[in-house]
């Protein structure tokens, strides 16, 4: 058994009528990982006790008639990113194996109690959140969910969120999203995920891969549930979400670099949902983005990831570079080479950059962008595996779209965009920072226009 894939508001709403219970919701989801044959990939860590003793609490909370909190008993991973009291932050790594116990909950995790949530354990990564693809060496690499007997990537670095959330281990993960990882893996297997305005969301008690574009966002099943997770993580008071009109919504689509190595899914899938929309009311505008084809070059150095991951790595690699992912340490070890100017000069082209994007989107009366959220379907695991060079190159493909949004401090919502059945496609609605609420908001409307589709 395993927790259907409902949206949070079918187990609220059940769970107040007495149709169900957190215990009921929480034994679903642990013996969805009991069970399946994915789960030592998809989890570094089960929670099961303290899983049961969260339900029961909120199952007596119920029952005595006090209000419910917005996420009561209801059973939800997280990223092992996130510090948790008497847990060891490990970022899918090996290295950080005996590292000191977390003193307290971070920010994201007290948040998530707070609301009555059932943590049931600590999902895998890419290691320290550093690749797009989602391998992991030392834990495994948790399945697709689509095409498994070809044994597809689920996207990373949040790969143990999706496929936790996909295979009824929870109902919804967080995740982190720096390039894309939270977007690549909801994309790559089906499901919608937010990224926020960086600043939205507080990053104490967060391992850090890269402060300045680390972002914090929910994997889940609907935009309703990202934009409640959003609320509660980001300490506001969680609001009914008010789809826009359609009719008249102008939305960017920028043709520059974002198409280039599209594969014929992804491309007719994308096509398709454009075409709904506008027949839907709204008004889709191609425009070019020449910014865009220039971030390639501005991150030749190895950009903002590098330079900041090595400040936090040097040390750790210095004495223990033997048990880290090879893969993961050599593109940190690029950030040794950026000197202090080289920081700030990327400081200052990536102002100039986002003032340029926003002129662009202004000139077409567009305060947001739809882009297809990765240009192919789940690539083979195994060729990943085998090749560096394989691995280089597609890594750089799928983190290629994702990553604009990142540099230009925006926040992007990913939706799936394909019939049922078919391979996974993501498109992403997406727009400058501070821009949270629109894209949430516009992301319901699109959302109804492309399920009703089929």
């Amino acid at each position: 058994m395993t927790l259907p894939a409902h949206p949070i508001h079918h187990w609220t709403d059940a769970l107040a009528k007495g149709e169900t219970s957190s215990r009921a919701l929480t034994e679903l989801a642990l013996d969805a990982v009991n069970t399946s044959d994915q789960a030592s990939a998809t989890f570094t860590r089960v929670h099961a006790d303290s899983a049961r003793a969260s339900a029961d609490a909120a199952d007596r909370l119920r029952s005595a008639g006090l209000p419910a909190a917005p996420l009561a008993g209801l059973p939800i991973s997280i990223k092992d990113l996130f510090d948790e009291a008497g847990q060891v932050t490990r970022a899918g790594s090996r290295v950080l194996g005996d590292a000191r116990p977390a003193g307290c909950d971070g920010a994201v995790v007290r948040q998530l109690r707070a609301a009555g949530a059932v943590i049931v354990g600590r999902t895998s990564m890419t290691e320290f959140a550093y690749s797009g693809l989602g391998l992991n060496p030392h834990h495994g690499t948790p399945l697709n969910p689509w095409d498994r007997a070809t044994g597809r990537i689920p996207g990373g670095s949040s790969s143990g969120a999706a496929v936790s959330v996909t295979d009824g281990m929870a109902v919804v993960a967080i995740g982190t999203d720096t390039g894309g990882s939270v977007r690549i893996p909801s994309a790559l297997c089906g499901l919608t995920g937010f990224k926020p305005t960086a600043r939205r969301v507080s990053l104490t008690g967060t391992l850090p891969l890269s402060p300045t574009l680390d972002s914090i966002g929910p994997l889940a099943h609907s935009v309703a549930c990202c934009a409640l997770l959003d609320a509660v993580l980001s300490g506001q008071e969680p609001a009914t979400l008010r789809p826009v009109q359609l009719a008249g919504l102008r939305l960017a689509l920028p043709r520059t670099l974002l198409f280039d190595g599209a594969d014929a899914t992804v491309s007719a899938a994308f096509a398709a949902a454009c075409t709904a929309l506008s027949n839907a009311g709204a008004s889709i505008v191609e425009i070019e983005i020449p910014e865009f084809a220039e971030l390639a070059h501005i991150n030749r150095g190895g950009g903002f990831i590098a330079a900041e991951a090595w400040a936090w790595h040097a040390s750790l690699l210095s004495s223990r570079e033997a048990e880290y992912d090879p893969r993961v340490a050599v593109r940190i070890r690029r950030g040794s080479s950026m000197s202090a100017a080289d920081y700030l000069e990327l400081l200052a082209v990536r102002r100039r950059w986002i003032s340029g994007v926003a002129q662009r989107l202004s000139a077409v009366n567009a305060s947001m962008m739809i882009l297809p959220t990765v240009p192919v379907v789940a690539p083979a695991l195994a060729p990943l595996r085998l090749s560096d060079e394989t691995y280089g190159s597609t890594n750089l493909l799928l983190l290629r779209n994702p990553t604009l949004i990142n540099f230009l401090d925006g926040c992007a919502l990913s939706l799936p965009c394909h019939r049922p059945g078919d391979a996974p496609v993501g498109l992403t609605l997406a727009a400058l920072g501070g821009g949270d609420a629109a894209v949430l908001s516009a992301g319901a409307a699109i959302e109804a226009v492309l399920r009703a589709r089929f």
